[in-house]
């Protein structure tokens, strides 16, 4: 018969350390998860405003102007606008009316997608939606 040995007791001020330094690791952990990820999509909302900004006689030549406010990236027009929002590793990929909009522009169409390249081919269909 193997005889069993007791365990050493944890006093509540030990088991309350541990649980508050594992909560703490759990915290830290999340944090720079989510540090990480907004790293990525700044340098994805960077990347596709690079791109567009090498066409900006193109840009011009269709009536577009080219801004960036942090994951978002922006084609301007008269009429309508293009957005680009980097979030979570995606891009929502949008166009809006401002012909029909009251006031600011009204999102007609969204599309989620997963790189800058394919965040590109979008807005260039958008655009070419619009006939511009």
């Amino acid at each position: 018969m193997t005889e069993i040995t007791p365990k050493p007791s944890v006093g509540l001020r030990a088991a309350f350390e541990a649980e508050r330094a594992r909560r703490d690791a759990e915290r830290r952990a999340r944090e720079e998860a989510e540090r990480r990820q907004q790293e990525e999509d700044l340098g994805r909302a960077e990347a596709l405003e690079r791109l567009l900004a090498e066409d900006l006689p193109f840009l011009q030549s269709k009536g577009l102007t080219l801004d960036r406010r942090r994951y978002t990236v922006t084609l301007e027009h008269p009429d309508f606008k293009l957005t680009a929002y980097f979030e979570g590793g995606q891009a929502s990929v949008r166009s809006a009316d401002k012909r029909t909009a009251i006031s600011g522009a009204a999102p007609r169409k969204e599309t989620l997608v997963g790189s800058v390249e394919d965040a590109l081919l979008v807005m260039a269909q958008y655009l070419a939606d619009e006939g511009a």
